[in-house]
């Protein structure tokens, strides 16, 4: 981040300094990642509070920075805080026993979110190359996890070998949980990755991402494992999904609200009679937390502008028997979608 970025940040939320401690916005305002810590901001600077643990890398990687490494935990940030009336807090980022300790001290609290999120759903150039590693890793990934895919796996091995793969191409971590759904498992939209063993023939949904620096990405491909001639209906949803992931990329355009995105994938669907099968919304925006602002779903308002990142994954559901979700990470440039994925088809694979 910079300077000027948090200064406008603390003049949006209007309190007299921020007091942060959740690790994604203290590494959001600082770079720094650490499981513990404290950043203080007000118009004289920003401090960020480190223990030992952290103390003499943060001070190594903050190095001619804006942000001032100091020792300390709670205490030593509140009082470099002392002379601030109102304090910046991040709900609902923050528990209410949090809340009480700033309280005693005789803090007013106000909300900064708002004004914290405002800033985080546009991203820079900086974060969109972080973003765009991610997506190229986790495809790198996923291709490398092809050839090792055999009859009898289960759905955990598959989802332990893609992580193994993304991690050895420089991913710090996965973003979210892997989903990892063979046949029927593929129709719940949040299938827990279990120990359902892949058959020839079978429908395969995997949901994945990774991290770079923090920042995540987000992809669903959804494939046959062999084909045993019986999914000519499966095939019919798989183009109509396809269909209406690629209208999104068409047709969406800065200005849009997130209603009227969804509704480029939702309108499709009611077309051909299925929109019932549609059962989430068409997308999220994507950072350092895999779910951020914009929503782009049936109640999204917020208007969808140039520098957002967020992703385009239309889907379909039958209970019970199968699932299709095709998604990318995506973003507007120049008041167009430009995808970050590059590497994977999103026409029908079958392995």
């Amino acid at each position: 981040m910079e300077e000027t970025t948090l200064r406008h940040i603390l003049a949006e939320c209007g309190a007299d300094a921020l007091f942060l401690e959740q690790d994604f916005l203290r590494r959001y305002v600082t770079g720094f990642y650490s499981t513990d810590g404290y950043v203080v901001a007000d118009r004289e600077g920003c401090s960020f509070f480190a223990d030992p643990r952290y103390f003499e890398a943060a001070s190594a990687q903050l190095a001619g920075s804006f942000v001032k490494v100091e020792p300390g935990a709670f205490e030593a940030a509140v009082t470099r805080a002392k002379d601030a009336k109102t304090l910046g807090v991040p709900y609902p980022f923050i528990s209410r026993a949090a809340c009480a300790k700033l309280e005693e001290r005789g803090f007013a609290l106000m909300d900064c979110m708002p004004a914290l999120r405002n800033a985080m759903k546009v991203k820079t150039p900086a974060e969109l190359d972080k973003i765009a590693r991610a997506c190229d890793i986790a495809e790198e990934g996923l291709l490398a996890t092809f050839p090792r895919m055999k009859e009898g796996m289960t759905e955990r091995e598959v989802a332990a070998v893609l992580e193994y793969e993304m991690r050895m191409r420089g991913a710090d971590g996965t973003s979210f949980e892997t989903i990892v759904a063979f046949g029927a498992g593929s129709s719940v939209p949040h299938h827990e990755t279990g120990d359902t063993r892949l058959k020839f023939g079978d429908v395969v949904l995997i949901d994945f991402g990774c991290k770079v620096d923090g920042y995540c990405s987000d992809c669903t491909r959804t494939f046959l494992f062999g084909d045993d001639g019986k999914h000519a209906r499966f095939k019919e949803c798989y183009a109509l999904v396809l269909k209406a992931h690629e209208l999104v990329k068409q047709r969406l355009v800065s200005g849009m609200t997130g209603r009227e995105a969804d509704e480029i994938a939702r309108g499709c669907f009611r077309e051909a009679g299925l929109d019932k099968y549609f059962t989430h919304s068409l997308g999220h925006g994507i950072g350092l937390q895999i779910h951020e602002y914009p929503m782009l779903s049936p109640r999204g308002e917020e208007v969808l502008t140039d520098g957002m990142v967020f992703s385009d994954e239309p889907g379909l559901y039958f209970e019970g028997e199968f699932g299709i979700r095709i998604e990318d990470s995506i973003c507007l440039r120049d008041g167009k979608v430009v995808s970050f994925m590059k590497k994977t088809s999103r026409d029908l694979i079958i392995l």
